[in-house]
């Protein structure tokens, strides 16, 4: 493992418009803002007029899709580097708190079809891809990536994906269950 004492060092000159569209989450370090055994994970981003993202994270546990929306932003307008903002208000169900995190990109890959995604204190990390299922080789490269970063890589937790993920409008939305079941560390 990369020593921890190193600087966490995001992406300089991410394109956010070649960043924008659907993610995939192939594998992380769980949380508990996440379900403990949801499936077909992933991330929509869209580019807002103002130059914000709009977010939509989507996730399904027991056939039902989970959601959350919220906003990405620059963390200082003046740097190239990929430092983002992300805000989103909870709980999903009757959205009044805000919740503001780091969101840094620390790899991407060409094209733009690979991202390892992290923030500075090492205590998230994502391993994100264009499509639902990667091969191990590609795996492994984003691994040591984040392994490069200092991420203690042991904690990575692989997300399972279908090779065709339901779409939103196939399943019913669970309204917010899985919120109140994650704060019980379910």
């Amino acid at each position: 493992m990369a020593e921890q004492t190193k600087e966490v060092t995001p992406v300089r000159g991410l394109d956010l418009n070649r960043y924008m569209g659907r993610w995939y989450e192939i594998a992380c370090f769980p949380s508990q803002f996440q379900p403990k055994n949801g499936a077909n994970t992933r991330a929509t981003y869209t580019l807002n007029e103002d130059g914000t993202v709009k977010v939509l994270n989507e996730t399904w546990t027991d056939g039902k899709r989970g959601f959350i929306q919220g906003t990405a932003f620059k963390a200082d307008e003046k740097s190239d580097e990929a430092k983002l903002k992300v805000r989103f208000f909870v709980p999903p169900f009757l959205p009044i708190i805000p919740v503001t995190g780091d969101y840094w990109v620390l790899y991407i890959g060409d094209n733009y079809q690979y991202a390892v995604v992290g923030q500075p204190s090492r205590k998230y990390l994502w391993i994100l891809s264009r499509t639902p299922v990667i091969d191990d080789e590609v795996y492994n490269h984003l691994v040591e990536k984040a392994t490069e970063q200092g991420y203690d890589v042991s904690k990575l937790k692989k997300t399972p994906q279908s090779e065709s993920p339901p779409e939103a409008e196939e399943t019913p939305n669970d309204k917010g269950i899985w919120w109140i079941k994650s704060l019980f560390g379910k």
